[in-house]
């Protein structure tokens, strides 16, 4: 369970150049926040939607608020990337995360593969486990899709991992939902055909595919239960 320091509580005016944002916050006042998401943030970056911003007491930033959570349908939304791995950790060592059991040792950023660095590599008495997570958000009817937009990045994982798995270790690719209404995990295809491919790819292959649903509230986010990939 990660708890959420106090947030202050804004209406969003617009998201441009990914990184950044504009506010309303409660006062009528307006202030350019960052915004810890790099993909396209679709369904979840529309005018006029409620958020929930950190503030930081660091003096040397540039933005001192965080675009933390936006509220969608009625459900709030996690679209910071960088709490992912940090949720996907604890729920391991909390047993959240059945699949990824019995390893005494989680190492995080380890490079590998052709300049890389995996998010989590696990290690024990059975072996090393390769986990790459990645940060959903975009939903459509019921399930949960990735990617929002096209991402190299993330084909360039599935071929890591696929390598990993040749070498005789575990890969795993796992989707960590940052929202409650969703009832399935899938690529999206539309939107980055070439990834859905690698993915089943993958999959065939030997890597493994998770997907967890995490409850997201304005005073924590936690990781709490598995949902079903349909490729």
């Amino acid at each position: 369970m990660m708890l959420l320091p106090q947030l202050t509580p804004g209406r969003l005016i617009r998201r441009y150049k990914r990184f950044l944002a504009d506010v309303e916050l409660l006062d009528g006042s307006q202030v350019t926040v960052h915004c810890p998401n790099s993909g396209s943030m679709a369904g979840c970056a529309t005018p006029g939607s409620n958020v929930l911003l950190s503030l930081s007491t660091k003096t040397t930033r540039k933005y001192c608020y965080t675009w933390e959570l936006v509220e969608t349908d009625g459900y709030w939304v996690g679209i910071n990337t960088g709490l992912p791995n940090r949720l996907t950790q604890e729920a391991i060592e909390s047993g959240v995360i059945s699949e990824l059991q019995g390893y005494t040792e989680i190492r995080p950023e380890v490079p590998y593969g052709r300049n890389s660095r995996i998010d989590l590599l696990l290690g024990g008495d059975t072996g090393l486990c390769y986990v790459e997570v990645k940060n959903v958000t975009l939903l459509r009817d019921t399930r949960a899709l990735f990617p929002d937009a096209v991402t190299t990045r993330g084909q360039k994982h599935l071929h890591e991992l696929m390598r990993v798995v040749t070498e005789g270790h575990r890969g795993v690719t796992l989707f960590i939902v940052q929202r409650e209404d969703a009832t399935s995990m899938s690529p999206a295809d539309d939107i980055d055909p070439t990834y859905g491919q690698l993915l089943r790819q993958a999959s065939e292959a030997g890597v493994e595919l998770l997907a967890y649903q995490a409850v997201v509230t304005p005073a924590e986010i936690r990781v709490s239960r598995s949902l079903p990939i349909r490729l």
